[in-house]
């Protein structure tokens, strides 16, 4: 269950093909990246963006969460602002990534967990899985430090994240594959 989720969409006047009008974000969840689509609030001032409390306890800007949703269902504007908003979430979230990095084992005899990872192949896998023996890994400016050839970890794990959204992955590793039974 989320307990915050980052705004990416707001449309103060709803769906157009809503029959009842009420102002509706579309959001992606902190913690396990779920997509949700809620009520919002009268008086709440919303910005795409912008982190919000969902949990049980008292909501400041959301009234009622309508339910998941699945990557095809969010708006245009949604998508366009999901890369930046997953950079702000996996920035806040590094020492999770890192961790994951420190501990990513074999899927099977030929596959790693950090191959699932765009950019990484072979090499990459070998310098990782090197230098994290010697040491783990502090950060991703530690990382990037002591493998020069890796490009930006924030980005890996953002286009990684999103490719598990779009339903495009065979392996998930950071959120539960979408499915119309839990909505």
């Amino acid at each position: 269950m989320e307990e915050y989720a980052w705004i990416i969409e707001y449309l103060p006047q709803g769906r157009s093909a809503d029959v009842r009008k009420e102002p509706m974000v579309q959001m992606i969840g902190h913690q396990f990246f779920t997509l949700l689509e809620a009520t919002v609030k009268p008086d709440a001032a919303i910005s795409i963006g912008q982190k919000v409390y969902i949990g049980k306890e008292q909501r400041t800007e959301v009234e009622r969460i309508k339910g998941k949703l699945a990557f095809p269902q969010l708006t245009g504007s949604a998508k366009d602002n999901l890369t930046v908003i997953l950079k702000s979430i996996v920035t806040e979230r590094e020492p999770d990534f890192v961790s994951f990095i420190n501990k990513a084992a074999p899927i099977s005899m030929r596959v790693h967990q950090l191959e699932l990872l765009p950019g990484v192949g072979k090499k990459h896998l070998e310098s990782l899985l090197g230098e994290r023996e010697k040491k783990p890994f502090e950060s991703f400016a530690d990382l990037r430090g002591r493998i020069h050839s890796i490009p930006d970890p924030a980005i890996l794990f953002v286009h990684r994240i999103l490719s598990e959204l779009e339903g495009k992955e065979k392996h998930y590793i950071f959120l539960q594959p979408f499915s119309m039974r839990s909505h």
